[in-house]
């Protein structure tokens, strides 16, 4: 399937200005298009972050498999992986060209291909190299350039050199500072050991926005609820949410009331997941498999009755051979039948019949 197949190819984007006050960070293997369509459904206002995607995959790879997506994912940004300023400068004209609404320099990831490649949070190590990144991404473009990064990286704990390299980058033009408040440790800690053994030193990034109070800096790391957003918004301008936002989707349907003034009534877990259904089948014409789909849904009834009955059901029927759309309208119907009997025992009502489930 090419990417176009089945979704459509953005050409223009939001005309706003962006606001950064609630983003869902950019995620390996599972902000792809199909996850971003879904959060959208949820939240109307969030920014959302693509997956990290190289250089040389848009320059030298299939460009439009890995850049296009559907109108409805705006305001939506392009997370870039890379260290040369001509290919990256490149590249975000090519994101221009798709519509995209902000391009985003990865200097916070730590894997070992990663640091192989010359991109990622080794790139806080050089941090005029990464001035240059931005000065030459924001000379090609209109659209707003950012970076995201850790607090240091290895023993770096010096907050002066923290400050240079934000002061560095931002003289080079750089619009917004996302920062992971961990230091990232590059040598005998995986990935997903430094999103967790690293500490989390907000303070570190309060002390940013005072540092420079003319520049936007979101926050990221370890923030999982309403309370900590609303705490964290005293001192920075945004808040970047991360697994929480995957593995609690629903978590993000309050924002848009709590931090962007929507007074529209927010959709139930069913209606989101109802409206999923015309895009999923779409992209089940344009060759995609369920399960390519329907695993960034699985954590939509978090905490809610049925809710593990709702994943192993998907979960066991959508790698099927010829899985379809039927998988998730019995997953629907499923969950149906529970959120019927909730609200009768709520309401002291005899429960209703339910709705006939196959398998």
């Amino acid at each position: 399937m090419t990417a176009s197949t089945a979704h459509t190819t953005s050409k223009t984007k939001t005309t706003a200005p962006l606001q950064r006050r609630i983003s869902i960070a950019p995620m390996l293997d599972w902000t792809d298009r199909y996850c971003r369509y879904f959060l959208r459904l949820i939240s109307q206002h969030s920014l959302l972050y693509t997956e990290m995607i190289t250089t040389g995959a848009i320059l030298h790879g299939d460009t439009d498999y890995h850049l296009a997506f559907d109108e409805a994912e705006h305001p939506v940004a392009l997370q870039l992986g890379g260290s040369d300023p001509s290919a990256l400068a490149a590249c975000a004209k090519i994101a221009a060209q798709y519509g995209y609404d902000e391009i985003n320099l990865n200097c916070g990831c730590p894997s070992d291909r990663v640091q192989k490649g010359r991109f990622g949070a080794c790139l806080m190590k050089e941090p005029a190299l990464v001035a240059q990144c931005i000065a030459a991404m924001k000379d090609a473009v209109e659209l707003p350039v950012t970076l995201k990064h850790r607090i240091g990286v290895d023993n770096q704990t010096s907050h002066a050199e923290l400050e240079d390299f934000v002061g560095c980058t931002r003289n080079a033009g750089c619009d917004a500072f996302i920062v992971h408040a961990r230091n990232a440790l590059l040598q005998g800690l995986s990935p997903k050991d430094n999103r967790n053994i690293p500490p989390l030193i907000y303070d570190a990034v309060y002390q940013l926005k005072r540092s420079f109070p003319e520049s936007e800096f979101i926050i990221n790391g370890g923030i999982d609820s309403i309370e900590q957003i609303q705490n964290h918004l005293e001192h920075v301008d945004g808040v970047m949410l991360g697994r929480e936002a995957y593995h609690n989707p629903y978590l993000l349907a309050e924002m848009d009331a709590l931090f962007y003034g929507q007074t529209e009534q927010v959709s139930t877990r069913l209606e989101i997941l109802e409206s999923f259904l015309p895009f999923a089948e779409q992209a089940l014409a344009g060759g995609a498999r369920l399960h390519h789909l329907s695993r960034h849904i699985l954590g939509l009834f978090h905490g809610q009755p049925g809710a593990r009955k709702f994943r192993r059901l998907i979960s066991e029927k959508a790698h099927q051979d010829n899985a379809g759309i039927e998988v998730l309208l019995e997953a629907m119907a499923l969950m149906s039948n529970y959120c019927r009997a909730t609200s009768a025992a709520q309401n002291n009502e005899r429960p209703p019949a339910p709705t006939p489930v196959k398998g």
